[in-house]
């Protein structure tokens, strides 16, 4: 893999203060053909950018003075340095992944995952930000899908993971009655379908179905794009109108139980 302005591999700047962990990462992901330069402090590397600048920046969370979450705010207030993917390296979860977009970081990675699949996934990563699209079917699932369990982070939750990281793919979403499926350019909602559904209304049902049954699975495919926009507004639009709806449809439902309670009390005691 190259970068567009250089015949070159692309470099990587590294910064880990394991040691193993850093040459055991770094070797695969020079066997995919990048260039790796290691650094244990964060502080040394920052400085190390302004004169050899990498195409990509992965950086532990765990580091004692500075780590990903805080060298992402100095990176995104340079012009010079604001577009370089900032790829954290973390304890994994949900609930990491959004503190780092948060920050401003690009992705995660789990430091527990076996080093050639980190490395895969960095690669598939890094393509698809660079080309902004790749087939779904050339894309590894269980290397390049962001996935999990409605339970544990809420439908509202991921999609503002994916907007605030401008991520470009496919979210598959499977809860209760709804099976749909949203697609995301550089952070925007696209396009999205559930059953006859498509566009706003497709968007606006699958957030209120997920809101509804507070569980479900989703998935993530980075790079898959859609044939054509049929998604207009804001993504904090339509999460608001969806929850907007919600709650109307939840006090109408309360307001029709009580009501039904209430007849029922009467034929109880005028029968």
């Amino acid at each position: 893999m190259t970068a567009a302005s250089s015949p070159g591999p692309m470099r990587i700047l590294l910064i880990d203060s394991n040691v193993y962990f850093a040459k055991r990462l770094g070797d695969a992901l020079k066997q995919l053909g990048f260039e790796v330069v290691p650094s244990t402090k964060a502080a040394y590397a920052l400085t190390m950018i302004e004169w050899n600048t990498p195409a990509a920046i992965l950086c532990a969370t765990n580091l004692r003075e500075m780590g990903a979450l805080e060298i992402a705010p100095i990176l995104r207030a340079d012009a010079k340095t604001a577009n370089i993917p900032l790829i954290a390296i973390g304890s994994g979860g949900d609930k990491a992944l959004l503190e780092a977009y948060r920050a401003g970081c690009d992705d995660l990675v789990d430091r527990h995952r076996a080093p050639t699949e980190t490395a895969e996934h960095i690669r598939s990563f890094l393509f698809s930000r660079q080309n902004g699209f790749q087939p779904t079917q050339m894309l590894p699932t269980a290397e390049t899908a962001l996935s999990g369990n409605l339970s544990h982070l809420d439908l509202a939750g991921v999609v503002q993971m994916l907007e605030q990281s401008r991520q470009t793919g496919a979210l598959h979403i499977n809860a209760a009655e709804a099976d749909g499926i949203i697609f995301f350019e550089a952070g925007e909602i696209f396009h999205a379908e559930c059953g006859p559904l498509f566009g706003d209304e497709a968007v606006i049902h699958i957030v209120k179905a997920c809101n509804a049954t507070g569980k479900g699975v989703y998935k993530f495919i980075y790079g898959a794009t859609a044939p054509q926009r049929t998604v207009l507004r804001s993504a904090t639009d339509l999460l608001l109108d969806a929850m907007r709806e919600f709650d109307e449809s939840e006090r109408d439902n309360a307001n029709t139980d009580q009501q039904d309670k209430t007849e029922e009390r009467a034929e109880r005691e005028f029968p």
